[in-house]
């Protein structure tokens, strides 16, 4: 299988099975000196694992990550990194009745027609137990990205019709739903506890906040900031789509409405200094914290649109591998909703990207390669 590996500086490569022994990832890229443990990558690994509500999977796993190799004493060694995290609670014999047959929503027909066998106890490679390894990847680039004040933060913006209306932070973490809104998170839970009730499933809404950016990371064609982020976004096997900034909006605003102005708020102590710049900020943030692809020093804000849990209860349509149609009813344990344990993804997601920007941006200028050997 190609394509397990992400980044160009600063590279993840996952592997395992949802139903394997184990599952992890090797980190390359990570600068020496850098201080992890297995406590920084178990805090998001937590935010994760499930059986954390009865809005997610009842499947029991610490997911608890073992680091390898790359670290001494506490600290990364520039070598790769190697993160394990053992499944336990596996229960394959809940999927026998999936051997033949296609679940609808999932990757069953696609991954069995690519390579033409498939592993059909919980999806294999294509399960969403694969994101514990990008988890605990994305763990170790927001330590490092936290070296020089960059903050990730995201959470739940809607689940199915219920959306945040009056956004506070401090609400994140006090319900299962990690929805920033206590009036929100209650309606959204009656809402659940309906498609429960009824077999069903819900879609949502995860936002990403990005704050503390410098200006600078991206590249202006192939490899804009925003266009990775989108590919690291859809990645993720439930997004189905993304925004950056006003994101769909913009299509039904003016250029005088989405246009971001500028201000300049200090000037350079040295005007004829080639090293000191003007402060220039921006009066509005429409754009979300990039502009021709480039982080302009702004909040990088994104949202990633989850479909619905695809594993449902109520009976559905479909075929066997030989050609048969059949009705099948999917039993186990399956999330109501996948977008409570996907924010740390969508998080983690977002650090890898930036992590990688950074590094590749180190050399985009002659007077930050004086800095360094200069």
């Amino acid at each position: 299988m190609n394509q397990s590996t992400f980044g160009t500086r600063f590279t993840v490569s996952t592997w395992g099975e949802s139903h394997g022994p184990a599952l992890g990832v090797v980190i390359d890229g990570c600068p020496a000196g850098l201080d992890l443990c297995e406590g920084d990558i178990q805090a998001y690994l937590d935010r994760r694992k499930p059986g954390q509500s009865r809005f997610t999977t009842a499947r029991k796993e610490e997911d608890r990550a073992e680091i390898l190799s790359g670290v001494f004493e506490g600290k990364t060694t520039g070598t790769p990194i190697s993160i394990l995290i053992r499944n336990k609670d596996h229960r394959s014999a809940d999927y026998g009745n999936l051997a033949a047959a296609y679940r609808p929503g999932h990757a069953d027909f696609t991954f069995d027609r690519k390579f033409g066998l498939r592993d059909y106890r919980g999806g294999g490679r294509s399960s969403a137990r694969e994101t514990a390894a990008r988890v605990a990847a994305g763990a170790v680039a927001a330590k490092l990205l936290s070296q020089i004040g960059v903050q990730l933060q995201a959470y739940t913006k809607a689940i199915g019709p219920v959306w945040v209306k009056n956004p506070d932070p401090a609400q994140i973490t006090l319900n299962p739903l990690y929805m920033p809104d206590a009036e929100a998170a209650a309606r959204a839970q009656s809402f659940l506890d309906e498609c429960i009730a009824a077999g069903d499933s819900s879609g949502g809404v995860i936002e990403c906040r990005i704050t503390g950016m410098p200006t600078g990371l991206g590249e202006p064609v192939f490899g804009k900031l925003d266009a990775c982020l989108a590919q690291a976004m859809m990645s993720i096997g439930a997004v189905k789509a993304v925004e950056i900034g006003d994101g769909i909006a913009v299509a039904g605003m003016k250029g005088s409405e989405d246009n971001d102005a500028f201000f300049a708020i200090q000037e350079p102590e040295q005007p004829d200094s080639p090293d000191q710049e003007p402060l220039i900020v921006k009066t509005s943030n429409h754009a979300g914290g990039i502009m021709g692809g480039i982080s302009d020093g702004s909040d990088i804000i994104l949202r990633a649109y989850i479909k619905p849990t695809p594993s449902i209860s109520i009976p559905q349509q479909t075929a066997t591998r030989e050609g048969k149609n059949i009705e099948l009813q999917i039993k186990g344990r399956h999330d109501p909703v996948i977008v409570p344990r996907a924010v740390v993804v969508v998080e983690a997601m977002a650090a890898l990207v930036l992590a990688d920007a950074l590094l590749m941006n180190m050399t985009s200028r002659m007077d930050y390669i004086r800095q360094i050997y200069g």
